[in-house]
Formats: structure tokens, C-alpha cells, sequence
């Protein structure tokens, strides 16, 4: 097919001066140029069709274009017209952004492919909201089925799943910061105890479906942290934000970026701390990161990033039912403690060897640890014994891995196509231990095994893993319109056991009466293959139909197996799970006042991994298996389950609909719906089958009103999910309970947020009230740490930010 060219020459309508630095946008390709000192553009190697060309320039009027491409270059003259009206700093940064920061990939972004794929991306730039606080109520309003566990530590930890993912520290969803991994562990033990500050960021990118197979085989998807990128026109931007709110929360973010010629720099440290509104809950939180850039050529850029990370929380633990509706601001834990420290470590090579050909390779690597001890058991209601040893639990994770990618743009025929071919080499070495820590109540995470040698929970236990995976995906494109993107993943994993757990017997007056060490060594190797494809339709710029299906596999983690928990057993059996995520929808924009997505998808999880509520069983001195009279939770293969459901995210920018002169004012708002229905088809445990699954709340809605007056900005958000159960034997809320507090539904819950902005030359400052109404809800029971019980969620609280940015050209 001939490739053609479209080029021109921008003026001012009334001069007839030529305009430098306007921007030049193809809708339907995503590519922007700026024209330069004589006022021309250029864009090259276009293939024939329709395009929409967009002109903006914050002091003139948008113009736009439609041009035909059939078998010659187009030339344009462009004039562009003046405003004669003043806009503020905010609108026009708010007239760039709806135009050109998209809220959904592109096809293609460096050398990944989403095509056809489920993709929401929030622009933390344009948000109103408590980001100081890393709120995710208000950071992930617009992603469409998240559930959300929250915590009262001004988002050091994010707690997110959907579609019937347990929400706990993400552990469902691929985790990574600027395209590499940075939870625990991406196989043994996938869970995020480190979370980057929104002030850091540009954008976050959530992404769902097919896109497994470029980053995993997790059933959740994506979640992919951008952090703002070096200021390219200015030697030094410095911005500085301190934050205040209640229960003595403060936080301060300061970051310094530019450029100098070939080396640019972007580098930040963020301190947080606060008391909570809970006795026992306060926290302190230390994060630095760098990330410096070198051009070693035109073609070919040096990346080297570092993230520490180090925060210390007490934890309040958790309530029964009883004492949660009595009193939620309750505590009877005072010796529970939590510590996490975080060294991230990334050298990405960048290297485009033409316009059609690039590459890139990334290592990472990880040293880390995660400590937790404290009194925990079933019976939450049980007052502490300040002479009795705590639970110590230790997590060290070393990994390190490389990831490859080569992306190449071809032509076959009359057609063209892009296929992306890539490998990742990971490796972990891990170590978990679990034993007595000390009576006493600060935060002490040494082990006292001497002292307290027959203490029940015992383990030692180092797990090294190994991961290759090879992936790709090519888009064909049938016509201009229509594309299919088939793709694959082939993982070898290997996991490993080597250690040792103690079992310890106690006779009715609690003496031990048989002490007994076992060994548990295992390797575990398999390799298999995933499929999958996604498809796109595109008409006109403004419409997109897509769909796409992938299978998915999760594997069981031997970390998992071997942590003791007095809230509940695991089944000794128990075996990885597997089955398909798809999805298909329409999606798009209506003019320039209208964004949608609307669309269903389905999920099949063979040997769903899951909770039910049984007897708690356990040998006795003769070996035979007896119950204790206890109900705990019961972990393992609970059977087949089926998700379907609908999602949308409706935007309107009403000020648009109606006044769209009215440059200085804004109003609009957002929709934002999830219905999912779920059930258990196949199962082998008594009373599941036909049962909901867990962790799915019916309906998911959010809606938020924006509203504002030049450099005046403001958002009320309302929130409501309905009552989910948090086990597969979907036992209902006990109000009576007056003991454990982990079992029983979620009732629904509704949440008001208010959120405002002034920005001023250099300043902005920021204030807001979270839960607005008051409201005492829950949205988790915790069958650990940071319970188990009942975790109550932050009544209102409120906020107040400053911000001050300096910059040197």
C-alpha cells in the first residue's frame, strides 16, 4: 500500500505571521507534531484513508480538519484565529488535556500492544482529589469494578481487586512501576506491600484482558505506575506540596527535575505520617526515588532508576460485629506492629533502530522485607495477654529479572502489521520465618525461639523460583478499520521448598506433650501455554467496537501453604487454578463533550482458590483427626466458578454540551456502573455450589459532579457498593458475633467525597473532606494481619495541601 504524506503551514488569520509550537494531532493514528519556527509540520509514511486533524494553540481558537488521503500528498494552509477572551493557567492546561491526554491507550505505546484490549488510564493531572493522601476511592473513580479494601495509612499500601479478585494488597493484578515488577514476588508470593505516591505521577494504567499475555498469567490484568517523566525545557523545576489533616496527618512531597543537554533527572522524597482514628494506628513512612536519563544517541536512551522505600505502622487489629456496632473507634491490640523496607533497583535500554523497529531491555531487581508481629487469633474479641509471646512473621525477597522486547512495523501485500516479540528471565530467593517474638509491646521483630521454645507456630523456610517466559502478538490489519491481534505466552515455572515447620501438641491444661519437627521439601516444575486474541473496530475516530479473550492461570504459592494462621486452615492439597477472562464493548467519543465505554465481560476460574466457614479439625496425641469445637475459615480449591457482568464509564462535560464558549467556567460529570453476577457451578464442598462468589458487590457505581471558575476547581464524588460476602459459603453478618469478626457479609455502604483547588502563579493549594456524610461502614474482614476482625474504614477526615513550584529555564 502507498504511503503518502501530510504536511503545511499554520498562520495567524489577521498577521498572516507564520505560528511556531502549535500542536498538530491525528486522531485516528494518536501522533502529534508541533509546528516549528516557520510555522510548518509534517507527518510521513500515512496510508490512505480519513483523518481528523486537530490545531491548538492555548492563545487561539481549535480548528479542525478533515482530510482524504487517496493516492497524493495533501499540503494545508491553516489560519487560526485569536481569542479575544482571557483564559486561566487551569482551562488552559484543561483545553490541551481533553484533547490529546487520552483516557485509553494507543494500539502501540513504545513496544507493547493493546489492541483490541480493555485499557483505563487515570491522569492523576487531571483529577481533583486527595491525592496526598493516595486515596484510591478518588484515584481509581473512573475504572470501571474495582473493589477496594481501605486502610487508614494515607495510601502506603493499595488494596485493590475486581471481578471477584480478593482485594488484599493487590495480589491478583501484575503490579509494576514504569514497565517492571515491584511486588514481592511475581509467582511466590505476588503481593504489593509498596505503593508510589500519586504526586509523582502522570498517569496509571489499568489493563485488562489479552494484555496477560504480555505481562503474566494473572486473572486481574495490569496495573502499571508512570511516574512523571524529567521537565525536557528547563535545567531545574522544583515543586514542593505539604500536606495536613486529621488525626495529625502530615505529609511532604518534594521533587526536583530538568534537563542538561544529553541528562535529564526527575527525583523525589515523599515523608508521611499520622496517628489514625484508632488508638494504636499510628505510622511513619519514608520514600526516595531517582530516575536519570541519558541520551547516548538519537536513537538510543539509558534509563536507570532507584525506589527505598521504609515504613513502620502500628496496627489496631480487628473487631467482631458486636464491638464494631458499639463502638468502631475501638482497639484491644496494642502490641501489633508492621514493618516494610523496599530497595527497587531498574537499567532499561531504549534503542529504535528505524521509525518501524525498536527495541528495549529492561533489568530489575528487588531487596526487600516485610515484618509483622503481634497478638492475632480467631477469637478477636479475646484481650491481649501483655506477658505471652506475639506472632513473628518475617518475609526477605531478593528477585531480579530481565525482560526483552522487540517491536517491528512491516508491510505484507497491500496490508500492514506490527508484531511484538519478547522474553522474560526471573528469578526469586526467598526466605519466611515464623516463631515467638517478645512479650513486650513495641515494635521488637526479633525471633525469641530460646526463651519461648514451645511456641505452636513455628517455620523455616526458604523458597527459591525460577520463571521463563516467552510472548507475543502481532496486529494484522484486515482493513483501515478492522484489526486482529492473536497472541501467546509460554511459562516454565519451577518453585521450590526447603525448610522446616514445627507441630507441637498440648494436652487440656496447655502443656506440650509432643514436640515434633518436620522437614518439607518440594519442587514443583510445569510449563504451558497460553492463547489469546483481541479485535478492533474502528469506523471513524470517534468509535471503537473491540473484544478479546485470553486464558489465565494462577499458580499456588508454597509461602502460602506453610504460614500459619489460627483464623484458618489450608488445604494441604491444594493446586493452582486456571480459565479464561473475555471481554467485548463499544467505545468512544461523541464530538468533544461526550466520553464513553460500555461494555460485559465473563470469567471461568477452574479450582478457584477460595474461603469457606467449616469445623476446625486437628490431630490428637494418637494421631487421629479430631475437631476442636471451633469455626474457623477453611482455604483451599473450592470448586468452578462463573463471573459475567456489565461495566461503564459515561463522561459528559455538560459546560461543553451547552456553553461551549464558556471558556473560564467547568462542569461535568461522570458515571461510572459495574453490575457482576457469580456463581459457583461445580464443587466437591458441601453448601457452595450454586453460592455467589465471593468479594462482588452486585452493583458498583461511582458518580462525580466537576465543577469550577478559572483557576477554582472542585469534585463531590459519591460512592455506593452493595452487601458482598467474604467467604464461598456465603454466611450471612452476625450482629450478635461478640468473638471472631471474620466471618459474615460486608453490609453496602454509600461515601460522599468533596475535594477543591485554587492555583495562584506558583501556588495551588488544596483542601477537601473525605466520607463528608460521617458515615461508619467496613470494607474488609481480615483474617490476618492488620486483624483478624473486622477493619473499620476512616470516618470524615479532612485535608488541606500547599503546593509551590519553582522553575529556571
Amino acid at each position: 500500500m502507498a504511503q503518502m504524506s501530510l504536511s503545511g503551514l499554520v498562520r495567524d488569520s489577521l498577521s498572516q505571521n507564520p505560528l511556531p509550537e502549535v500542536e498538530v494531532y491525528l486522531s485516528k493514528l494518536d501522533k502529534k507534531v508541533k509546528t516549528d519556527k516557520d510555522g510548518k509540520f509534517s507527518f510521513k509514511d500515512l496510508s490512505a484513508g480519513s483523518y481528523e486533524v486537530l490545531f491548538f494553540s492555548p492563545s487561539y481558537e481549535l480548528r479542525k480538519e478533515w482530510i482524504v488521503l487517496k493516492d497524493q500528498d495533501v499540503v494545508l494552509e491553516i489560519n487560526l484565529s485569536e481569542i479575544t477572551y482571557e483564559l486561566s493557567e487551569v482551562v488552559i492546561a484543561q483545553r490541551r488535556e481533553e484533547l490529546f491526554a487520552l483516557k485509553r491507550l494507543k494500539e502501540v505505546e513504545g513496544t507493547a500492544i493493546y489492541a483490541g484490549k480493555k485499557t483505563e488510564v487515570v491522569l492523576l493531572d487531571q483529577l481533583t482529589a486527595n491525592i496526598s493522601g493516595n486515596n484510591p476511592r478518588q484515584i481509581y473513580s473512573q475504572v470501571a469494578g474495582l473493589n477496594i479494601y481501605e486502610n487508614n495509612d494515607a495510601g502506603l499500601q493499595l488494596n485493590i481487586g475486581g471481578r471477584g479478585l480478593d482485594p488484599n494488597r493487590s495480589a491478583n493484578f501484575n503490579t509494576r512501576q514504569n514497565g517492571y515488577d515491584i511486588s514481592a514476588d511475581v509467582l511466590g508470593y505476588p503481593e504489593s506491600y509498596y505503593t508510589p505516591p500519586a504526586e509523582a505521577l502522570s498517569e496509571i494504567q489499568v489493563i485488562r484482558g489479552a494484555a496477560s499475555l504480555q505481562y503474566g498469567t494473572q486473572f486481574g490484568g495490569l496495573i502499571n505506575f508512570m511516574f512523571k517523566q524529567p521537565v525536557e525545557d528547563k535545567k531545574i523545576e522544583w515543586v514542593s506540596r505539604q500536606s495536613t489533616g486529621s488525626n495529625n496527618l502530615f505529609t511532604s512531597f518534594n521533587s526536583v527535575s530538568g534537563t542538561l543537554g544529553k541528562f535529564s533527572y526527575y527525583t523525589y522524597f515523599n515523608y508521611k505520617r499520622g496517628d489514625g482514628f484508632r488508638p494504636n494506628s499510628e505510622f511513619e513512612s519514608k520514600n526516595f526515588y531517582t530516575d536519570l536519563h541519558y541520551q547516548l544517541s538519537e536513537k538510543t536512551l539509558l534509563d536507570a532508576e532507584f525506589t527505598y522505600l521504609n515504613y513502620l505502622a502500628q496496627q489496631p487489629g480487628g473487631l467482631t460485629d458486636a464491638q464494631f456496632y458499639n463502638d468502631p473507634t475501638f482497639s484491644n491490640r496494642e502490641r501489633n506492629w508492621f514493618s516494610v523496607d523496599w530497595r527497587l533497583l531498574s537499567l532499561r535500554l531504549i534503542h529504535q533502530f528505524s521509525e518501524k523497529s525498536e527495541l528495549s531491555v529492561n533489568w530489575f531487581g528487588l531487596d526487600a522485607s516485610r515484618k509483622a508481629v503481634g497478638f492475632r487469633t480467631n477469637r478477636v474479641s479475646q484481650t491481649d495477654d501483655p506477658e505471652a509471646p506475639r506472632d513473628l512473621i518475617i518475609g526477605d525477597f531478593n528477585n531480579w529479572g530481565l525482560e526483552t522486547r522487540f517491536l517491528k512495523r512491516y508491510d505484507l501485500g497491500k496490508k500492514k502489521g506490527i508484531f511484538l516479540l519478547g522474553q522474560k528471565y526471573y528469578i526469586s530467593d526467598n526466605l519466611a520465618m515464623q516463631g515467638p517474638g517478645s512479650a513486650s509491646a513495641d515494635a521488637d521483630f526479633q525471633l525469641y525461639s530460646n526463651e519461648f521454645s514451645s511456641y505452636p507456630n513455628q517455620s523455616d523456610f526458604r523458597f527459591p523460583n525460577r520463571n521463563i517466559a516467552i510472548f507475543g502478538e502481532n496486529i494484522f490489519y484486515l482493513s483501515d478499520n478492522f484489526t486482529l491481534t492473536p497472541g501467546f505466552r509460554f511459562e516454565n515455572i519451577k518453585t521450590e521448598s526447603e525448610g522446616t515447620f514445627k507441630k507441637i501438641n498440648f494436652d487440656l491444661a496447655g502443656n506440650p506433650i509432643q514436640d515434633t519437627t518436620f522437614e518439607d521439601n518440594r519442587v514443583l516444575d510445569r510449563s504451558f501455554l497460553l492463547l489469546g486474541i483481541g479485535a478492533s473496530y474502528k469506523p471513524n475516530p470517534g468509535f471503537e467496537a473491540y473484544a478479546n479473550f485470553s486464558q489465565n492461570y494462577r499458580s499456588v504459592t508454597f509461602s502460602d501453604i506453610r504460614i500459619v494462621n489460627p483464623s484458618f486452615q489450608i488445604d494441604p492439597n491444594i493446586s493452582d487454578e486456571n480459565g479464561f477472562t473475555a471481554d467485548f464493548g463499544i467505545r468512544g467519543r461523541v464530538k468533544n463533550f461526550l466520553s464513553y465505554d460500555i461494555g460485559g465481560f465473563g470469567l471461568l476460574y477452574n479450582d478457584r482458590l477460595g474461603e469457606v466457614l467449616r469445623a476446625e479439625t486437628r490431630l490428637d496425641a494418637n494421631g487421629q483427626l479430631r475437631e476442636t469445637g471451633r469455626v474457623i475459615r477453611f482455604r483451599g480449591n473450592i470448586g468452578s466458578a462463573f463471573l459475567f457482568g456489565l461495566e461503564s464509564l459515561i463522561d459528559w462535560n455538560i459546560r461543553k454540551t451547552f456553553f461551549k464558549y464558556q471558556e473560564n467556567y467547568r462542569f461535568g460529570i461522570f458515571l461510572n456502573t459495574a453490575l457482576t453476577h457469580s456463581n459457583y457451578f461445580q464443587s466437591e464442598i458441601p453448601g457452595v455450589e450454586g453460592n455467589e462468589v465471593e468479594f462482588i458487590p452486585f452493583l458498583n457505581f461511582k458518580s462525580g459532579l466537576r465543577f469550577g471558575y478559572k483557576n477554582f476547581l472542585g469534585t463531590l464524588q459519591y460512592s455506593y457498593l452493595s452487601e458482598q460476602f467474604t467467604d464461598a459459603s456465603n454466611a450471612p453478618q452476625n450482629l450478635q458475633d461478640n468473638q471472631s469478626g471474620i466471618q459474615g457479609a460486608i453490609p453496602a455502604y454509600s461515601i460522599l467525597d468533596l475535594s477543591l483547588s485554587y492555583k495562584f502563579k506558583m501556588f495551588q493549594i488544596e483542601a477537601g473532606a473525605n466520607n463528608l456524610l460521617n458515615e461508619w461502614y467496613f470494607t474488609r474482614r481480615a483474617t490476618g494481619y492488620p486483624g483478624p476482625g473486622i477493619i473499620p474504614s476512616a470516618p470524615r477526615t479532612w485535608y488541606v495541601a500547599l503546593q509551590v513550584k519553582l522553575e529556571k529555564e
